[in-house]
């Protein structure tokens, strides 16, 4: 009978606890998922835009890609990054869109989030 009465279940702390650590999980996913949407929104821009603009001869229209790139911004209300960021590099495999940037969240007092993203998109076209 002495064993049943300490099992009851979930005491205060307990709770307290899993309360807490629950709290802090839904505070990071609030924070995090528009950053995330953000990005995708993002990648989706830079996908469209190097799909449908061609090389030449080995080369592009550097400032055609960026209005693109800044229709679909002012369109997609893009943040944290801007299309002069976006640079058009040539490597061995041709040319390509690429872009690297730090997303910053606050969480509390002094304490932030940062989620790098970085990623290359070929330009359709583009033979190195």
């Amino acid at each position: 009978m002495n064993m049943r009465r300490q099992q009851r279940g979930l005491g205060f702390w307990g709770l307290l606890f899993v309360l807490a650590v629950g709290g802090f999980a839904a505070l990071v996913l609030i924070k995090c998922v528009p950053i995330y949407i953000n990005e995708m929104a993002v990648t989706r821009a830079v996908h469209d835009v190097a799909s449908k603009n061609t090389a030449s001869d080995g080369e592009v229209d550097v400032a055609a890609i960026r209005d693109s790139l800044q229709r679909r911004w002012d369109i997609d209300y893009i943040n944290r990054i801007e299309p002069k960021d976006i640079k058009v590099v040539r490597d061995e495999h041709g040319l390509k869109l690429s872009y690297e940037y730090e997303a910053r969240e606050h969480l509390f007092y002094n304490i932030f989030i940062v989620i790098h993203f970085a990623e290359d998109i070929p330009i359709r076209g583009s033979v190195g």
